[in-house]
């Protein structure tokens, strides 16, 4: 059986796999998003809780995802807990250091501005500061969503959803008929699903970000 005609014989699973894959990325990043901007902005004033805050989210990264979500399966059990942990775990560190920069980059005048017409603190971060760090803050969350895809692949070794289910099917069934169909599937719909979320950001970045700041 051909590539086309295996995907054909097995769309249906496939768009089903692909539904789940983009389902838990997305909302992986946006708990990432929330726990990583609030951490930049409780820790971008003093240089060490900065530092701290990237040293420990850097530090999650090094640990290799299949471990991470081993580590993770007795505590939590099988399925989706391990898979949204482990990624929003991973998924923090581009989103929190991108917002650290991108608030401690906001010029100092503009908070004074802010500042001098009576604006309470937490006005001048939402109104002044974060605005203005958008632009770097959505760079670490692209970032972070494009390694997201490739790592939510890993999930399906615990039963998490996924095209990662597809790629571990065919490895295991190295010598069949199919195997080298499903992995190549698999893999192909997860890097257009890549494209298309970061289609979708560029379009985020146009309708959010003023032409002034993108230039």
């Amino acid at each position: 059986m051909s590539f086309w005609e295996y995907v054909g014989s097995r769309h249906a699973q496939l768009l089903t796999d692909a539904a789940q894959h983009a389902s838990a990325v997305f909302q992986c990043m946006v708990a990432a998003t929330v726990l990583g901007v609030a951490l930049g902005v409780a820790t971008y004033r003093t240089e060490w809780a900065g530092n701290l805050a990237t040293t420990a989210t850097s530090t999650i990264l090094t640990v290799p995802s299949l471990a991470l979500i081993g580590l993770l399966i007795p505590v939590v059990g099988l399925g989706v807990a391990p898979t949204v942990i482990a990624l929003t775990l991973y998924g923090l560190l581009p989103v929190v250091r991108n917002a650290i920069v991108g608030l401690r980059g906001v010029d100092a005048t503009l908070v004074d501005a802010a500042r001098g017409i009576g604006m309470s603190r937490t006005a001048q971060l939402l109104r002044v500061e974060l605005p203005l760090a958008w632009p770097p803050i959505l760079t670490g969350i692209r970032v972070a969503t494009q390694m997201l895809m490739g790592i939510a692949a890993i999930a399906a070794f615990a039963s998490g959803p996924g095209l990662g289910n597809e790629i571990f099917r065919g490895i295991a069934s190295l010598g069949s008929a199919n195997a080298l169909n499903q992995v190549l599937s698999g893999t192909l719909g997860i890097v257009v699903l890549a494209l298309l979320f970061d289609a979708a950001y560029v379009l985020i970045g146009r309708l959010t970000i003023p032409r002034g700041i993108r230039a």
